[in-house]
């Protein structure tokens, strides 16, 4: 069973800048700060490509994307979790991380982008504390990205 979660944001930007500003290195670490102050990544966004999300002490995330279709569309799909940057594959809640997505919908409303976050997660690894923290923190983010964006 998976718990969903949907956030959304209209940003005065326009779909390729909104996007770029997402994706690139230099300014998703700036966006992601909310979640992790060392926020970043090692791979690449293209459809098939393995990515490796980081932030402090060595903890992060190995996900797959799943689509991409530049400008509209981009899924990720979380596929195991590091732990003291060791990748953790055998224990159980390892084994769920497969349910877990993160999807981003651009759409064009007149030179505005309306960005929709779409997070499906695997409900035993979503405790309610982690499932508040998330809906604290993603608002947050899609304000700072606005903020990058708009500038």
């Amino acid at each position: 069973m998976s718990e969903k979660m949907h956030f959304e944001i209209m940003i005065q930007a326009p779909i390729q800048k909104v996007w770029d500003t997402m994706l690139n290195k230099e300014s998703y670490e700036k966006w992601t700060t909310i979640f992790d102050p060392n926020s970043s990544y090692e791979g690449s966004w293209e459809k098939g490509s393995k990515m490796t999300f980081l932030g402090t002490a060595g903890f992060g995330m190995v996900s797959e994307i799943a689509e991409n279709i530049p400008y509209q569309y981009i899924s990720i799909k979380h596929v195991g979790e590091i732990r003291d940057g060791v990748l953790v594959t055998t224990e159980e809640d390892a084994l769920n991380w497969d349910k877990e997505y993160e999807n981003y919908t651009f759409t064009d409303k007149g030179g505005e982008t309306y960005l929709e976050v779409d997070l499906e997660m695997e409900a035993s690894l979503t405790t309610p504390e982690m499932k508040q923290l998330l809906q604290e923190m993603w608002p947050q983010a899609l304000l700072k990205l606005k903020e990058i964006c708009e500038k």
